[in-house]
C-alpha cells in the first residue's frame, strides 16, 4: 500500500533547520528518505524540466543507506541517477548548477554521528524557504518496496570542484609552502589533499579517524586548540586546514596553529574578492563594518537561505556580491573577475574558497598568514552552546527576556551593564555601552541553545562568553 509524502514527513519526527531537513538517524527510515525525495522532485518539476538527479554523502555510518532510499525513490520517478560517493557538499552543489540538474546531498554537517541531515538543491542553487514549505506539504506517492542499493560513485564532481580552485590560481602557488590537513572524518580530505599537492604543496595529513568527528566550526573543541597548536610546531607548518563534516565550513589555523574565527576568515576573503557588497548573519563579527572594505554589508537571520536571500537583493545594485557566515562557510552571490580569471558564482557555503583565497593573500606579499589579521579592528568573539538545552525552553526564555531585559540582564550576571540595543533578528542580541554584545539563539537543527559574545579583547569575549554559559546551565538544570 502507497503512503502520501506529507503524511509520512509529518510523522517522522524530521523538521528543516537552517540547514536542510535534519533529525535523528532512526528517524531517516527508507520511507522517510524516500517520502523527502519524492516530494522534491514533484515540487521541483512545477519549475524545472529534468530527468536527471545528483546525490552525494558525507562519511556518517547511516548515510549510505539513506543515499539508497534516495536513490530508489528517484528511480521510481524515472530518474537517472548520478552518484558521487562521499564528497563535500560544495562539490555537488557545484557539480549540479553546471548541469541544470536537481542534487541531494545526505549530511548532518557537524552535529554528532546519531543524527543525520538531506540538503536540497535546485538546478539554480539551494532551496528556498518556500521550496521547504512546497517539499513537506506535496502529496506524492510513496511505494512500498524499495531496491536499497547504491550504484558505482562518479569522479566527475570532484573532478570539477578540483578544477574550479586549480584554475584559479598560479600552479605553482604553493610551492615550498607546507600544508597540514586536519583529515578527521571530513568528507573532502583526500581531495583536499590531491589539490593542494598539485598546487605545489609539501601536503601532511593529520589527524585521520574512521569513526565520525563533530567537528563545529564555531565551537572548536579544546582538544583541537591545542593539537592545533602542538601539529604547527611540529610540522613547521604555512598553513593547517580542516573543515566541518561534510565540507562546507572552513577551519583554518595560522602558522603557529591559532585558529581563525571564521567571520574574519570571512572578511579576510572577501576583502582578497574586492567584494563590493556582502550579506551576512546578525551573528558575524562587527569588524565587518569597521573595517571599511565594503561598500554595503546587510545583516541577515542565520542560515544559508536568509544569506542568500540577501545577496539576491543586493544584486540590482552592486556587481561583486558574496557572503558568509560565522562558522566560515562563504557564499560567492556573483561571477567575479581575478587576475584573468572568471569565478562562476556558487551560493552555497564553501570551504575551498577561504582557504584559496587566504593563501594567496598570504603567499603573494610574502606574509606569514598571522600578519592578515594585524591591520582589522580589535573586535573579538567567542562562540559555544549549551547542548540538550530543548528548543522549545530556549525559546520560551528568549520571548520572556526580550519582554523584560533589565530582569534577563540580572538573571545572567549582566547587571552592571546598559543595554543601548536589542536586536532581535535572530534569537536575541544585546550591545551593552561598553560595546560588548551577548547574542543567544536557539540552534535551528538541534536541541542547544548558541551563546555568541563580542568584545574588545579576546579574553573579554572568552570571560564574557564562560560567565553567560555558565548561568545558562544552571537554568537548563
Amino acid at each position: 500500500m502507497q503512503t502520501k509524502s506529507n503524511t509520512i514527513i509529518a510523522n517522522s519526527g524530521v523538521k528543516f533547520g537552517t540547514s536542510g531537513a535534519r533529525g535523528l538517524v532512526e528517524q531517516f527510515t527508507p520511507n522517510v528518505c524516500a517520502a523527502f525525495t519524492l516530494a522534491f522532485i514533484t515540487a521541483m518539476q512545477h519549475t524545472f524540466a529534468f530527468n536527471r538527479i545528483s546525490i552525494a554523502i558525507d562519511r556518517r555510518p547511516s548515510s549510505p543507506n539513506m543515499a539508497a532510499a534516495c536513490i530508489a525513490a528517484a528511480k521510481h520517478l524515472g530518474l537517472e541517477i548520478d552518484y558521487f560517493g562521499v564528497i563535500p557538499t560544495p562539490a555537488l552543489a557545484y557539480q549540479s548548477m553546471q548541469a541544470k540538474q536537481p542534487a541531494i546531498m545526505i549530511t548532518g554537517s557537524h552535529i554528532p554521528f546519531d543524527r543525520n541531515g538531506i540538503k536540497f538543491y535546485r538546478p539554480d542553487g539551494e532551496i528556498t524557504k518556500a521550496d521547504e514549505t512546497l517539499i513537506i506539504t506535496t502529496q506524492a506517492e510513496v511505494p512500498e518496496q524499495l531496491d536499497l542499493t547504491l550504484p558505482a560513485a562518479s569522479q566527475q564532481a570532484e573532478n570539477q570542484y578540483i578544477a574550479r580552485y586549480q584554475n584559479l590560481v598560479a600552479p605553482n602557488l604553493l610551492q615550498g609552502k607546507r600544508v597540514g590537513i586536519y583529515q578527521h572524518s571530513s568528507a573532502g580530505r583526500d581531495l583536499y589533499t590531491k589539490l593542494f599537492t598539485q598546487l605545489g604543496a609539501d601536503v601532511i595529513p593529520l589527524g585521520r579517524s574512521e569513526e565520525f568527528v563533530p567537528i563545529d566550526t564555531e565551537a572548536v573543541r579544546q582538544e583541537d586548540i591545542e593539537q592545533g597548536k602542538i601539529w604547527a610546531k611540529q610540522h613547521k607548518l604555512d598553513f593547517l586546514f580542516s573543515t566541518d563534516g561534510d565540507g562546507d565550513r572552513p577551519l583554518i589555523a595560522d602558522e603557529t596553529g591559532q585558529w581563525l574565527r571564521g567571520d574574519l576568515v570571512g572578511l579576510l576573503t572577501a576583502r582578497y574578492l574586492k567584494i563590493d557588497a556582502l550579506a551576512i548573519p546578525i551573528s558575524c563579527n562587527t569588524a565587518i563594518e569597521a573595517s571599511g572594505a565594503f561598500q554595503k554589508t546587510t545583516r541577515t537571520q542565520i542560515g544559508s537561505p536568509y544569506v542568500i536571500e540577501g545577496m539576491q537583493q543586493l544584486t540590482p545594485t552592486y556587481q561583486r556580491i558574496a557572503g558568509f557566515e560565522a562558522n566560515g562557510g562563504f557564499l560567492l552571490g556573483s561571477d567575479i573577475e581575478l587576475d584573468g580569471q572568471t569565478l562562476t558564482a556558487l551560493p552555497t557555503r564553501d570551504a575551498l574558497l577561504p582557504i584559496i583565497a587566504l593563501m594567496a593573500a598570504s603567499i603573494e606579499p610574502q606574509h606569514p598568514l598571522s600578519h592578515l589579521l594585524a591591520d582589522l579592528p580589535q573586535r573579538y568573539t567567542a562562540s559555544n552552546r549549551i547542548q540538550n538545552f530543548a528548543t522549545e525552553k530556549s525559546q520560551q526564555l528568549i520571548q520572556a527576556w526580550s519582554q523584560n531585559p533589565k530582569e534577563a540582564s540580572e538573571q545572567l550576571g549582566l547587571q552592571n551593564k546598559t543595554i543601548i540595543q536589542q536586536n532581535q533578528i535572530d534569537g536575541l542580541r544585546w550591545t551593552f555601552d561598553d560595546q560588548t554584545i551577548v547574542h543567544l539563539r536557539p540552534s535551528g537543527n538541534a536541541p542547544e541553545l548558541r551563546c555568541y559574545t563580542e568584545a574588545g579583547t579576546q579574553q573579554q569575549a572568552e570571560t564574557l562568553l564562560k560567565q553567560t554559559l555558565a548561568l545558562l546551565e544552571k537554568l537548563a538544570n
